[in-house]
């Protein structure tokens, strides 16, 4: 039952040993952790190097930059777990996540993916409002975030995470290629995930027109199971057409309340 925990890291040395040492802290003891130097020109080697020799738990590996998909890839293939938590090295971990996410897997082999409340912490702290997962809110919203627990055997019946997606969302994809074909999602009631918010966080560089290039490319990919589950094209259109509508309507009915009111307290006040 290894768990295998991998922590690709790129420029983010700063940040690796509060990350590392919250690895160091579960309270299952039955992991790995494999360190992914993505190229990274900064210390990481270093800080790597002392987890190294504090504990024989830890593994490092030093690859040319190719994006955090092939980071992550390579980890997992590298992998001796049967079970695989994804970790950016800018976030952590309570000590309780990997124990209460096996504990998730033991009761309900149907499950697929495993994860839990969070909380933001750096430059904002309060707690992630996560919606009720559905697989069909999962194909409109990225609502998993990456650092998950997900079988490893299920990792390689999908090919692993889409080394094309080099910008942003890769886990969104990974999620929607690794439950298309169903199974179960489980969300710890409790908070073992914590999500740096820094000045300039590899999500917040996603540009409006990259996330609509990773968006068309997503929904290019997965054509045949979004109109599974929306409908044809046409009736996508329909429907926006109708949701327009409707919102004009509110809006026209909104305004007609807005100078019956104004009319009333003219009325009231100047007679």
């Amino acid at each position: 039952m290894k768990v295998s925990v991998i922590v690709p890291c790129y420029n983010q040395a700063a940040y690796l040993d509060e990350c590392l040492q919250s690895v160091l802290s579960q309270s299952y003891k039955d992991w790995e952790c494999i360190i992914v130097n993505d190229g990274s020109p900064d210390n990481t080697e270093e800080i790597a190097n002392n987890f190294l020799k504090l504990d024989s738990r830890f593994t490092y590996i030093e690859i040319e930059n190719g994006g955090v998909s092939n980071a992550r890839n390579v980890g997992v293939k590298k992998a001796n777990g049967k079970y695989i938590l994804p970790l950016d090295a800018d976030d952590k971990i309570t000590p309780s996540y990997l124990e209460l996410g096996l504990k998730a897997f033991e009761k309900d082999n149907a499950l697929k993916v495993v994860y839990c409340n969070a909380k933001f912490f750096g430059k904002n702290n309060k707690y992630w409002k996560l919606p009720k997962y559905s697989f069909s809110e999962l194909l409109k919203n990225n609502i998993i975030f990456c650092s998950a627990l997900f079988k490893k055997e299920d990792f390689i019946d999908i090919g692993g995470y889409d080394i094309n997606l080099t910008v942003g969302l890769e886990d969104w994809e990974f999620w929607i290629n690794l439950l298309k074909n169903g199974g179960k999602v489980f969300r710890i009631p409790k908070v073992c995930f914590f999500y740096r918010i820094k000045e300039l966080s590899r999500n917040a560089e996603v540009s409006v027109k990259d996330f609509e290039t990773i968006v068309k490319y997503i929904s290019i990919k997965h054509a045949e199971l979004y109109v599974n589950h929306f409908g044809s094209f046409q009736s996508l259109l329909d429907e926006n057409k109708e949701l327009m509508k409707e919102n004009k309507r509110l809006t026209k009915a909104n305004k007609v309340n807005i100078v019956l009111v104004l009319k009333r307290l003219q009325k009231y006040f100047y007679g």
